[in-house]
């Protein structure tokens, strides 16, 4: 499907280009400190329906906001293994960030459990038709609403596109993020902490607040947390405070809908595959990649989605709201 241009109030490209900016100047900063090389990866466990790449990963830096159709090792999202069953028959569900990386993950399962589904995203027009792509090849209708979840009147018109095309709104899954590590507090300028704090933190609050007149008794919203939200991380000093307020955002908004039969939870995943972490830390960095935990490698999108259909579905999960659902591929998170 052709995707939608980018909302008239929102310059999507401008945005790219300030994460682009703010990266690229850390990457000077990088390179002057001249980082050494990252320890040696383990023995990787294979846990899943089918083997999971594991370090070293392709030492590989992308450009913000990273594309998925550039990474050298393809994520897994396809989940070959995960047979439909109807938990999200005719629902209709909106996914920020959803072309790619966890959110595209979701969207293949959403719609392979019968979900019709709104892929919202920055300005990355060939991840997100590919996305759509797959979620069309599962039977399922999908649009493609490019634009800044910063701003709340392009919040307002993606909810208010999503409603023309599918006729209601069921399902919010909030997932969209801006990642630049950090080696000192320092080296956070206003400008990095002014763009993480309105990606992260406004943009689910504004999607939030748009969804809701129109969801019902027995809707549900899906923030996307992060393992760093619990347990804090030295580089992403900014990034991981937002993720420790969307833990207490989701848990607050479970306790406020909770009389409307609205429920609210969250997943907190640790290291997964996506364009997010080659877009965000240096190439020799990413070879190590997810190597510490536990299970000595980082997650695919495909182990993480399953984990959204269950917190979506009404059949799975309708006495649990205001939880935050680590899957971080070791114990103790």
């Amino acid at each position: 499907m052709t995707p939608e241009k980018d909302h008239p109030s929102t310059d999507a490209s401008g945005t790219a280009q300030k994460q682009r900016t703010i990266q690229q100047e850390q990457d000077r900063r990088d390179e002057e400190k001249k980082p050494g090389q990252g320890a040696a990866p383990g023995k990787a466990a294979q846990t899943g329906a089918r083997a999971h790449p594991e370090p070293p990963m392709p030492a590989q830096h992308l450009e913000k906001p990273g594309l998925e159709e550039d990474l050298e090792l393809a994520p897994q999202f396809e989940a070959p293994a995960y047979k439909g069953s109807g938990k999200l028959e005719g629902l209709s569900a909106i996914i920020t960030g959803g072309d790619s990386g966890i959110g595209r993950a979701v969207g293949v399962l959403f719609a392979r459990e019968g979900a019709d589904v709104a892929v919202v995203y920055l300005n990355e027009h060939s991840d997100a038709q590919e996305t759509c792509r797959h979620i069309e090849a599962e039977g399922r209708r999908c649009i493609l609403i490019a634009g800044d979840v910063k701003d709340p009147g392009f919040c307002r018109a993606a909810v208010e596109q999503t409603v023309q095309a599918f006729g209601k709104l069921d399902i919010l899954v909030n997932n969209a993020a801006f990642q630049e590590h950090a080696e000192s507090l320092l080296d956070i300028t206003e400008e990095r902490l002014d763009e993480t704090l309105r990606t992260n933190i406004y943009g689910y609050f504004h999607m939030a607040r748009a969804a809701l007149p129109h969801l019902k008794e027995g809707a549900a919203i899906v923030n996307t947390g992060s393992v760093t939200g619990l347990q804090g991380s030295a580089k992403l000093l900014d990034y991981s405070a937002t993720k420790g307020a969307i833990h207490a955002f989701t848990m607050s908004l479970a306790a406020n809908l909770a009389d409307k039969g609205i429920r609210v939870n969250a997943v907190a995943p640790g290291p997964v595959w996506t364009p997010l972490n080659p877009a965000d830390q240096p190439a020799e960095k990413v070879k190590s990649f997810g190597s510490k935990t536990a299970l000595g490698r980082p997650a695919q999108p495909e182990e993480i989605s399953p984990a959204y259909v269950f917190l979506a579905s009404a059949a799975c999960s309708s006495y649990i709201t205001g939880i935050v659902l680590p899957i971080t591929g070791s114990p103790g998170s």
